[in-house]
């Protein structure tokens, strides 16, 4: 079986755009798959609201990234998961650790942003020369491992100093060693279409994190502006922490929770991660699993 990272690359020659839901656990993940998405994107806000009931403020460490997308990868080898890796965890020594990882994880890509680790000189060219290092460890790492991993350059810069900055911090990356170009933030079509025109010939990331800054353009939007990817961050933790919020109210209010769960039962609900497949392989082996 070929790496994740080798599909993942397959995927993005063709001349197709590639749209991954937000997953943060194995539920979210399992589901995902069962609906025959070709990748996944595993959200670090959502391993940090998962993992440790935290809100996306850099709490979350790269053991608990790691541990996450490992999980979410291995559950079928055969889909590529990307994701998130923050700010690398560090200088040039942790990001090619935090490469090393994810690689040894199973996972088939993941992003590095450019904000700072700590806060020091507020120099632009001191913050982006940080980046660049970043960039150069973690390509440096794959090819030490022999690995075709897919790195995937963030900039953030496009708030607070506006797109151009940001464009041209991915451009430097991938001449640094990245794959995939990703600009956090764009407000508009006139800048989403800029940042592909010139970002290209390197494919380009959209977030379409429903309720942000960015637009909620719809997948059809998104292809015709000329990405190549686009991942749904919300996808899962929203409208799973609406419904279990509305599930724990109506215990409160009802003292019930059978309109919550619509008729489904726990059976009904392993069958969603897979019941059926994990019985066919005791019963292949001769076992004597029963329900």
């Amino acid at each position: 079986m070929k790496a994740a990272s080798t599909r993942l690359r397959e995927l993005l020659a063709r001349d197709e755009l590639l749209v991954l839901p937000g997953v943060y656990d194995g539920i979210s993940a399992c589901i995902a798959l069962s609906e025959g998405f070709d990748a996944l994107y595993m959200t670090g806000a959502g391993t940090s609201a998962s993992v440790l009931g935290q809100p996306d403020l850099a709490i979350v460490t790269l053991n608990d990234m790691v541990g996450n997308a490992g999980l979410i990868a291995g559950l079928d080898p055969r889909i590529p998961v990307i994701a998130d890796a923050d700010t690398g965890f560090g200088g040039a020594a942790m990001c090619a650790r935090t490469t090393k990882l994810y690689a040894r994880a199973g996972v088939a890509g993941f992003h590095i942003e450019d904000q700072v680790q700590q806060k020091r000189c507020g120099h632009l060219t001191s913050k982006q020369l940080e980046y660049l290092v970043r960039i150069r460890a973690a390509a440096n790492a794959r090819t030490s491992l022999e690995s075709d991993i897919v790195i995937i350059t963030c900039s953030d810069a496009a708030a607070g100093l506006g797109v151009a900055e940001a464009i041209a911090r991915c451009k430097a990356a991938v001449a640094a060693g990245a794959d995939v170009a990703f600009v956090e933030g764009l407000r508009t079509r006139e800048e989403a279409e800029l940042a592909v025109r010139e970002l290209a010939p390197a494919p380009v990331l959209l977030n379409l994190a429903t309720g942000g800054v960015t637009p909620n353009w719809t997948v059809q939007e998104a292809r015709d502006m000329g990405f190549k990817l686009v991942i749904f961050l919300c996808t899962g933790m929203i409208p799973a922490a609406l419904a279990v919020r509305a599930a724990y109210r109506e215990i409160r209010t009802q003292g019930t929770d059978v309109a919550a769960c619509a008729g489904v039962g726990p059976k009904t609900f392993f069958e969603m991660l897979g019941l059926d497949e994990v019985i066919a392989i005791d019963v292949q082996a001769g076992g004597s699993f029963t329900l």
